[in-house]
């Protein structure tokens, strides 16, 4: 398996799943993809249907990752994907799927569900991917004898999901910038109480876009990246999408009986990540109906799928919402889609991308490449504080069911696409606990903690407040590594 990257650097070169994984954009600002993208035999389809999910993984992960010897990948996706692991939340027996299915009913012909993905450590789906990388890296970097200092961005689940896949870890330091004091209380206290001495938690005067762009110029500095081995864990590192298509695959098994049947996915999205592993799982030939893009009131991505313009807002464009994970108006990862979209041709992408630096988005709706969106299967709507709240009232009521707020977002989305007998998968996001304010609006209740977390807002914090300076942060990291 080959990779390029999505601008086009490197063209003619080899690079392996190895000589990607421990960094995040290529030596152009570019993406890395497969040169192409490997198919799923009728066969694979069905003998894969049994396997547990840290088999169903190793089979999955194989196919991108040929230079990772077999008994190693096998070794690393059983040591991931454990019950112990996955059952903070439901130490039932759906905690030994990994992903358990939950039918909420049939809403318009079409049955419609929950991929349950937030049982993990962080009680967030980003632990189904980050859980991996943790051990992936710690792998790749005894090795071959070195260290790397992860420096990623989050607008609230990435930050805390890395943090506590990395703690304590050999070789590895992780420096995580958030917006200052724009996650839920929740979500601040899991990655700011962290003591551990590798933990580096920098609060950014901003937005999550302002961090998010930190990231990137510090990975644009070829020369401090490589002095200072700069990795990431966003989701622009090409490994953490991947292991996310794995549970496309079981939530698919899950909700048909045989290979010939269609589902849908609704995905809540910001910065595309997600949503874009189930493209990559589609385009492997997994039989997807429609991939749903949910957005909030950062609405880049709807207004995308609905007139072919992409727009990035600027930080005092960018809404403060509810469903705060998705508060983010420049999604990375669709560089990755907008590259298969356009036949995979690097020079219109990198003219693309200049111009979303330069004017602030592009339009393809009078080029006609807008058209094929369909042929991806994508189609999108948004959400809002209102429909958030209605949402998680109506499914509480209706099927004795608490939903958090993102995942809120996810169902009223899914309702406006519903297919008569074509079932619908919502990925559920996150657990309600961490968004316990809107959950109390909505609900007039608490929502269940889980005995791990009590008292967590309570305790000891440790974060540095730094400016939107990608400099100052560069400064930061040469001073916590005795550089």
């Amino acid at each position: 398996m080959n990779y390029l990257s999505t601008r086009g650097a490197g063209a003619g070169e080899r690079h392996t799943f190895s000589d990607i994984l421990l960094g995040g954009l290529a030596k152009d600002g570019g993406l890395y993809l497969p040169a192409e993208y490997p198919r799923v035999s009728a066969e694979e389809l069905t003998r894969w249907r049994t396997l547990p999910y840290a088999d169903l993984a190793f089979e999955i992960l194989s196919k991108f990752s040929d230079d990772i010897p077999a008994e190693d990948l096998r070794a690393l996706t059983r040591k991931t994907y454990t019950a112990a692991t996955y059952c903070n939340v439901r130490a039932d027996e759906s905690a030994a799927q990994i992903t358990p299915l939950k039918t909420l009913g049939v809403e318009n012909g079409a049955p419609l569900a929950l991929l349950e993905l937030s049982n993990g450590p962080t009680l967030a789906f980003k632990d189904m991917a980050m859980q991996l990388i943790g051990n992936l890296f710690e792998y790749a970097l005894a090795k071959h004898g070195e260290t790397l200092n992860i420096l990623g961005a989050t607008s609230g689940d990435t930050g805390s999901a890395a943090e506590y896949a990395m703690r304590g870890k050999k070789g590895v330091r992780v420096f995580m910038l958030s917006p200052h004091k724009k996650m839920s209380a929740f979500q601040t206290a899991q990655m700011y109480s962290l003591q551990d001495p590798n933990i580096f938690n920098i609060a950014v005067e901003g937005v999550f876009d302002d961090a998010q762009d930190i990231v990137k110029a510090v990975s644009n500095d070829h020369a401090f990246k490589a002095k200072y081995k700069i990795g990431t864990v966003n989701s622009i590192n090409w490994a953490r999408v991947v292991a996310q298509v794995v549970y496309y695959f079981k939530g698919y098994f899950a909700a048909t009986k045989s290979n010939e049947e269609r589902v849908s996915f609704t995905v809540p999205s910001g910065n595309f990540g997600n949503v874009c592993a189930g493209h990559i799982a589609r385009m492997m030939g997994l039989p997807i109906e429609k991939l749903v893009v949910a957005t909030n009131e950062n609405d880049v991505l709807d207004e995308f799928f609905r007139t072919g313009i992409y727009r990035v807002r600027k930080a005092a464009e960018t809404y403060h919402t509810s469903s705060p994970s998705m508060d983010i108006s420049k999604a990375s990862n669709f560089e990755r889609f907008v590259f298969d979209l356009l036949g995979r041709d690097p020079a219109r992408v990198l003219q693309l991308f200049r111009d979303v630096e330069e004017k602030g988005g592009f339009d393809l709706a009078a080029s006609g490449d807008f058209a094929r969106v369909e042929e991806f299967g994508f189609v999108s709507g948004r959400s809002s504080h209102d429909s958030r709240l209605e949402t998680i009232r109506d499914v509480f009521e209706r099927y004795d069911t608490m939903i958090d707020t993102h995942t809120a977002d996810g169902l009223k989305v899914a309702r406006e696409h519903l297919q008569p007998g074509i079932p619908m998968i919502v990925l559920e996001t996150a657990q309600p606990i961490k968004f316990g304010e809107t959950i109390r609006e909505a609900l007039l209740r608490e929502p269940e903690r889980p005995a791990a977390f009590s008292g967590l807002e309570s305790l000891p914090q440790r974060f540095e407040v730094l400016p939107a300076d990608a400099q100052r942060v560069k400064d930061f990291i040469v001073a916590n590594t005795g550089g």
